[in-house]
């Protein structure tokens, strides 16, 4: 049977937390016939959703990592990627979009866009990922799909237009109008899979028609036949076929946004919105995606979706399982076959393909092959996320994903001497699978250390250990990472001499640096006349990088600084690598007490959403933390509050949150920027570094 690629569909459903995501893939894998009962999210009914296959998932009732599954639909074939909605896990939601072709965005009729809404909008411009949006919760009080796809434009700048209608709100809702077809659709029978055509209701007729109007106007800005058709005939008898090639034409190129509504819990609106996928998504042959030749300077390639090319393959995601690594790879050109030999062209080792399966969720079925556009998983193969596999003598790489630095980190020692092999294991795994999660072991302290996105993001991976290692770790208190930079111009002009028997150590460099906005370091030569040899030059840069790694205020790496080198003195006998290399760190040392250095903190945006009764609570809150309310909103008694909050200030901030809003409000928070740290709390901050290196000298 030959596979017909223009009828597969990689897609990802993205949103912000508690939008419905991980309900909505749940009545997809139902109404693809590929479960047989729907099960809710929060595990109530002892099975919890397939989607989320981890024990925490079910009891915390969210997405941690991103699940993939396989499910056909009328003839279509498509690959669904559930992704997390919390912004600590953003990494897998990054890891997700790499290989999709498209994506749904789902948005709560009620809340309509919130602050992670416009993040994983953000996400999906990045990758340049075409869209549909799902309004869910239509049943919910207060929902208003119409005021959301209003959002949609005003919030996210999106083209967006409605092409369903919802048939009553709230507890009323009954079903949806087809503005593209203009017949009413009922969800009947078990679990609404019986899918009624009906007459659109004489009370809706008005609307109806002036939101078809209003979708053929637009849609009609991507088909010119389709413009010339609706000026000759107007707007009723046009063919249906035309309509959808033109909002697929406008849908791929970015520039249209469907949006669909519906009510994933009460099964309602599901069935359209699979229809939508296949009509107005891209297949793997319409999506433009490059590699970079590493034989060839990273020039880009253009790769084709055609499985009879040499293999490019990208591993996106590992996952240790109780039978190995588990390595989630999408193909880009060619197939992947079993017993197969590949090459990994990060290591530059060749490899086996061994078992191929496909992923349903935490299910798995062995599979000969995966073809172009296919996403497949390879067994016990050893790489790391984001290697790129080839056959056919190819050195090509995909292009890297963008992985954000970790913000917080905290000390971590194991309970006993059994515990502490385990957490090694753990760790090690831990950082294969997730970029932003990293550890190191402190060389003063000896404690090891673990750094991530957030506080929930570590809280889960040492839940974790727990469960999945059975590793008990008690933690410290978490660390910030703050960061030292300068304020103003300063000159230097070190000496480094040393004189021990044999020959010594000699080297002079003299220069200047100055503040640097947006990056972390640069490096400029300006040596005329051979002042320091140019075999030196590198020293001395390496010797400038060394010293950027531990400031003198709090011993955090200094970030922002343009160094410019302009002068300096070398001896034909005593000048080496090492000296100018300690000549740079003492130079950089001498110039960066003059430059008024400062304490940097990373600033979060925080978005607190709850009762209008508690917006007092919720201002106080964020005054009492050193924060800057940014803006604030009021829809339908729910308040929605935008701020800069430092880091340092929001721990344990959900329990007090929970108990001054009696458990209605909610927050998220992610990394926005480095702010100056205020004289008082810098003072402390100095106060505490010195006491704390007093402590260890003793």
């Amino acid at each position: 049977m030959d596979f017909d690629i223009s009828k597969m569909r990689n897609i990802g459903i993205s949103a912000h937390i508690d939008s419905g995501k991980t309900t909505l893939s749940e009545r997809i894998l139902f109404y693809c016939n590929k479960i047989h009962q729907i099960h809710e999210v929060r595990g109530k009914d002892g099975v919890g959703a397939v989607m989320d296959s981890m024990d925490l998932e079910r009891e915390r009732g969210i997405t941690i990592q991103s699940a993939a599954t396989q499910v056909q639909w009328k003839d279509y074939t498509i690959n669904l990627i559930d992704t997390p909605g919390h912004v600590d896990f953003t990494i897998e939601v990054e890891r997700a979009l790499r290989v999709l072709d498209g994506a749904i965005l789902v948005l709560c009729a009620v809340a309509g866009v919130q602050s992670q809404s416009i993040t994983v909008d953000r996400q999906l411009k990045r990758y340049h990922v075409p869209r549909i949006a799902f309004v869910n919760k239509c049943d919910r009080q207060g929902a208003n799909p119409l005021r959301v796809r209003m959002q949609l434009r005003e919030k996210l700048g999106l083209n967006a237009y409605m092409l369903e209608l919802p048939i009553g709100l709230e507890d009323k809702l009954e079903g949806v109008v087809d503005l593209i077809g203009m017949k009413a659709l009922y969800f009947e029978g078990n679990d609404g899979s019986e899918v009624r055509v009906a007459e659109i209701p004489p009370h809706m007729m008005d609307d109806a028609n002036k939101y078809r109007q209003e979708l053929l106007d637009a849609a009609s800005m991507f088909d010119d036949d389709l413009m010339e058709e609706i000026m000759e005939n107007g707007y009723d008898d046009i063919d249906q076929e035309k309509i959808i090639a033109a909002i697929r034409k406008g849908t791929l190129a970015e520039q249209f946004v469907g949006v669909f509504c519906g009510s994933a819990h009460m099964n309602k609106g599901i069935q359209p919105l699979l229809d939508g996928v296949t009509r107005y998504l891209p297949n793997p042959t319409e999506v433009k995606n490059t590699a970079l030749d590493l034989d060839n300077n990273e020039a880009p390639v253009e790769l084709e979706s055609d499985s009879s090319k040499k293999t490019v393959a990208l591993a996106f995601k590992l996952d240790d399982g109780q039978y190995g690594q588990l390595t989630y790879v999408r193909v880009y050109q060619g197939t992947i076959s079993k017993g197969e030999e590949l090459y990994n062209t990060r290591s530059r080792k060749r490899f086996k393909v061994g078992r191929l399966v496909r992923m349903n969720a935490a299910a798995m079925e062995d599979i000969d092959k995966g073809v172009s556009g296919d996403i497949v998983a390879l067994f016990g193969i050893d790489c790391a996320s984001g290697d790129t596999f080839t056959s056919g003598g190819l050195n090509y790489s995909m292009a890297s994903m963008y992985v954000p630095n970790p913000v917080i980190s905290l000390a971590i020692t194991p309970k006993d001497k059994q515990d502490a092999a385990q957490m090694s294991k753990a760790l090690n795994r831990f950082t294969k699978e997730d970029p932003t999660f990293q550890t190191y072991v402190d060389p003063e302290s000896n404690q090891c250390i673990i750094k991530g996105m957030g506080e929930l993001h570590l809280a889960v991976y040492i839940e974790r250990m727990k469960r999945e290692y059975n590793c008990e770790v008690i933690a410290g208190q978490p660390e910030v990472a703050y960061r030292e930079s300068i304020t103003q111009r300063a000159d230097f002009n070190y000496t480094h001499k040393k004189q021990t028997g044999g020959s010594g150590q000699y080297g002079r460099v003299a220069g200047f640096m100055e503040p640097l906005a947006d990056k972390d370091y640069e490096f400029v030569d300006a040596i005329k006349g051979g002042a320091i040899p140019n075999e030196y030059i590198p020293s001395c840069d390496k010797g400038f990088r060394k010293a950027m790694e531990n400031g003198t205020l709090i011993g955090f790496p200094i970030v922002g600084v343009k160094v410019t080198i302009n002068d300096g003195q070398y001896h034909p006998v005593d000048s080496s690598d090492i000296a100018f290399q300690t000549a740079a760190i003492g130079a950089f040392r001498e110039g960066y007490e003059k430059a008024k250095p400062v304490i940097l903190e990373p600033i979060m945006k925080v978005s607190i959403e709850g009762p209008t009764e508690f917006q007092g609570n919720m201002f106080g809150l964020i005054n009492q933390r050193r924060g800057v309310i940014i803006d604030s909103t009021d829809e339908n008694n729910q308040s929605t509050v935008n701020a800069e909050v430092p880091l340092s200030e929001m721990f344990g901030f959900s329990t007090i949150l929970r108990s001054s809003t009696q458990g209605k409000a909610e927050f998220t928070m992610e990394f926005e920027k480095y702010g100056k740290v205020p004289n008082n709390v810098a003072d402390q901050l100095i106060a505490d570094y010195k006491a704390k290196r007093a402590a260890e000298k003793k």
